[in-house]
């Protein structure tokens, strides 16, 4: 049996319900740690469901804040340094990575037991326990008309994966890595691959690739 919810009962409903039911319609999402730091040197913390690729040539990605009209101490810090990192998360802190996402007054690698690192100089933190970690640029900020949420584009500045993910080909073994994904606001997963399949073509059976 299948629950029908129109525009009018959606905003009707309790808006705890429907901030609930909204953020779970996209389905499994992926989950980052964004790193960062401000030019006094105090480092953040905070996992982002919102990150997406934009491009390969050059390589982007882009990132959903909601609307700045509070405290963001991401987005904050990187419009002041320009600098950010994405690191994917493990079963081994996924607890605590969670945890990251609490209002937490100092730094959250500090309060979580999460260890920071700095690789070649860059300047925003990663997350040392991360199998996959990348350094990232700001490019540039647009705040959409439709509900005031930023939309950002990072230029990717370098990527440093575990081998045990990387595939001949370039393409990344997710399950490998044990990078978890999430769903709604508060509900973590492990991935589980059910097949790769081939470049598709309208007049070739699709291939199953190993």
């Amino acid at each position: 049996m299948m629950k029908h919810f129109d525009h009018e009962a959606m905003m009707n409903a309790d808006s705890f319900y429907r901030r609930n039911l909204i953020n779970c319609l996209s389905g499994y999402k992926s989950l980052n740690l964004i790193g960062t730091q401000n030019r006094e040197g105090k480092t953040n913390l905070a996992p982002f469901s919102q990150v997406f690729h934009v491009g390969a040539n050059p390589p982007m990605v882009g990132i959903l804040f909601r609307p700045h009209s509070v405290q963001r101490d991401t987005l904050e810090n990187i419009l002041e340094t320009k600098s950010f990192t994405l690191n994917h998360v493990t079963p081994d802190f996924c607890q605590a990575a969670h945890w990251t996402s609490a209002r937490w007054e100092d730094s959250e690698f500090e309060r979580t037991g999460i260890d920071s690192t700095y690789l070649d100089g860059f300047f925003a933190p990663f997350v040392a326990e991360s199998p996959l970690k990348v350094a990232c640029e700001l490019i540039e900020t647009h705040t959409l008309k439709v509900n005031d949420t930023v939309l950002l584009i990072g230029s990717i500045e370098h990527i440093y994966v575990n081998e045990k993910g990387l595939r001949a080909d370039g393409s990344l073994d997710l399950n490998a890595l044990e990078t978890v994904t999430v769903s709604g606001l508060d509900e973590y997963h492990r991935g589980v691959r059910i097949a790769r399949y081939g470049y598709a073509k309208p007049d070739k059976e699709v291939e199953i690739l190993d």
